[in-house]
């Protein structure tokens, strides 16, 4: 059974990073599982064993991120046992993206998926609204969904940034900067 399931999890692991190479050059519409399974080193039945087309496989890669998306905001709901700051929930998101550092340098590329990038954004947008309005009482809700919106763009930037040079900043050197910039602004740069 472990046999099975170590090839089952090399198998999607092949297929995955064939596909993410593949699409850094074109189109998910433009890809055909001939030349994915070629990619791969596999044939076409066993991609078939685990998915039913490239659509489907490019789907599951997603919603597997999307969950991995919502775990990493869990402490933003859960505030109640441990304090909660800033920087474990940016560090944890920080390290959910870095797991899925291929999906999202497919996302953030030319051939981009932008409404799943919009879906990630919409979802810690809900999230951190209603933290945001526990923590900061006196804030209008108006407020706080325009600094979520400064916050998203910047945090994407900051994605891009960090994946251009490699991701060979760690996971905390990058959350740190993140939170630092988040909560004081330009002054940063002054610390």
């Amino acid at each position: 059974m472990k046999t099975n399931d170590h090839r089952t999890r090399v198998t999607k692991m092949l297929i995955r990073k064939a596909f993410t190479d593949l699409l850094r050059q074109k189109p998910v519409q433009s890809i055909s599982v001939k030349e994915l399974c070629d990619r791969a080193g596999i044939n076409r039945g066993t991609f078939y064993t685990h998915y039913s087309d490239i659509l489907d496989l490019y789907e599951k890669m997603k919603s597997d991120m999307l969950s991995d998306f919502k775990k990493s905001l869990d402490p933003l709901l859960d505030a109640e046992g441990e304090e909660l700051t800033s920087l474990k929930v940016t560090k944890g998101v920080f390290q959910c993206l870095k797991e899925n550092a291929d999906i999202c340098t497919v996302t953030l590329g030319p051939y981009g998926d932008r409404e799943f990038a919009s879906c990630l954004i919409n979802l810690g947008r809900e999230r951190c609204i209603e933290t945001y309005s526990s923590f900061f009482s006196g804030a209008t809700r108006k407020q706080i969904e325009f600094f979520y919106a400064f916050v998203s763009s910047g945090c994407i930037g900051l994605l891009q940034k960090w994946i251009a040079d490699g991701m060979s900043s760690s996971v905390e050197e990058v959350a740190k900067i993140f939170d630092d910039i988040m909560m004081y602004g330009i002054g940063f740069l002054r610390k």
